[in-house]
């Protein structure tokens, strides 16, 4: 089993280390994105190390409906295929359940799909998500469950949160099986279990109480930033995260902004993950400690500075603001893949300041600053498809 050492605390804020069979993770960490074994925008695992990249993050569902994870366990796991040797997270599929609502069917036994390529018909449960990511031989799987709506009705959620349970035994079951074949690609395979409750603080404690009995390798918060409000998403971190383990890493799953990733950080969380370092990274905004800026506006036409003075991406090294917003208006893909690299690298950046700031007790005045210099001191809400 993975080890955790917490090395330091600063209020519930937590800086630590996660030893696993691919690397040491220094937490907190971003997750950077690659749903189908890629981040989008042309960035190859050799930029990833360049941008600070600790661990990769693909999906379950995409890879096992295009190309395959049995294709994939033959050419010898996801890490041989992409030519990556740090830490993979997978996701279980579990929140395609939520984002195909129109193409499922959620039965106690698991979800049946139609793929959203194809329409051909899908079934995952738990084991079929485990047996899925064991072929792929992530190092961190996620957990099969159901992402209720946030703003879902008591009963449903209720109902809900009570199957995810009985899932994540089933999980459970059927990774220690799985770990044990002669043929499985990565023996040492490491389980997160996934805390749901949508927006109702007292499901969330009870089920956080509950899985954290199972004695997991990790847990998760997952369902939030999936319609709820920012205050909302931050009083449910608030009730929820002390009754999860201290000595395992917790994981907010799908969050979010800079100022999202520095609340969640001062109320206990570990791992990040989202989507907007690249998602907008390739429609033309830029992440920048003054705040975020879209190259795409006029006043950039004739900015010869780098999108962020002081940057150490390789786009800010040597291109100007000018010529990436030209790329960009030309179609050019070296214009998403600038705006990408530099995102990602802001991004994976930034948590090494907020280590900094931990090893040395400067968080609380790092994240004031980081937030004012940003504009969010008040946060504002982020379009969510941006």
């Amino acid at each position: 089993m993975a080890k955790y050492e917490l090395l330091k605390q600063e209020g519930r804020a937590k800086r630590g280390v996660f030893h696993t069979v691919h690397g040491d993770i220094q937490t907190p960490v971003f997750m950077n994105v690659g749903t189908v074994g890629v981040i989008k925008g042309a960035v190859s695992t050799e930029d990833l190390k360049n941008l600070k990249c600790q661990v990769e993050l693909s999906n379950t569902y995409h890879l096992h409906v295009r190309t395959g994870d049995k294709l994939i366990k033959e050419l010898g796991g996801l890490h041989k295929f992409m030519v990556w040797d740090r830490p993979i997270l997978t996701d279980s599929g579990g929140f395609q359940v939520f984002s195909l609502a129109g193409l499922r069917k959620i039965k106690e036994e698991g979800v049946h799909f139609h793929s959203h390529i194809d329409g051909a018909k899908i079934f995952m449960g738990p084991e079929e998500s485990m047996q899925i990511q064991s072929n792929l031989g992530s190092t961190i799987a996620m957990a099969f469950d159901e992402c209720p709506p946030a703003l879902a009705d008591r009963k449903y959620v209720t109902d809900s949160v009570a199957r995810t349970t009985r899932w994540l035994q089933r999980c459970k079951t059927e990774m220690a099986r799985l770990n044990g074949l002669e043929d499985t690609v990565n023996k040492e395979q490491l389980l997160f279990g996934i805390n749901q409750g949508a927006i109702f603080p007292d499901i969330r404690i009870e089920h956080a109480k509950q899985i954290s009995e199972m004695n997991l390798d990790g847990y998760a918060i997952g369902g939030l930033a999936v319609g709820e409000t920012h205050e909302q998403m931050y009083h449910i971190l608030d009730e929820t995260v002390p009754y999860l383990p201290k000595e395992k890493p917790t994981y907010l799953m799908g969050v979010g902004t800079p100022a999202n990733i520095l609340e969640g950080v001062e109320r206990g969380v570990d791992f990040f993950d989202c989507v907007y370092p690249t998602r907008n990274g390739r429609h033309g905004h830029a992440y920048t400690s003054q705040g975020k800026i879209n190259l795409l506006n006029k006043q950039y036409e004739k900015d010869t500075r780098p999108i962020e003075e002081g940057c150490g991406c390789p786009a800010c090294q040597k291109y100007s603001r000018a010529y990436i917003r030209h790329l960009l208006k030309a179609n050019e893909m070296l214009g998403m893949r600038f705006m990408v690299m530099h995102n990602l690298y802001f991004y994976n950046n930034m948590m090494e300041e907020i280590r900094n700031a931990l090893d040395e007790g400067r968080f609380a005045s790092y994240k004031e600053e980081k937030l004012y210099g940003m504009g969010q001191i008040n946060p504002v809400k982020e379009e969510q498809n941006s």
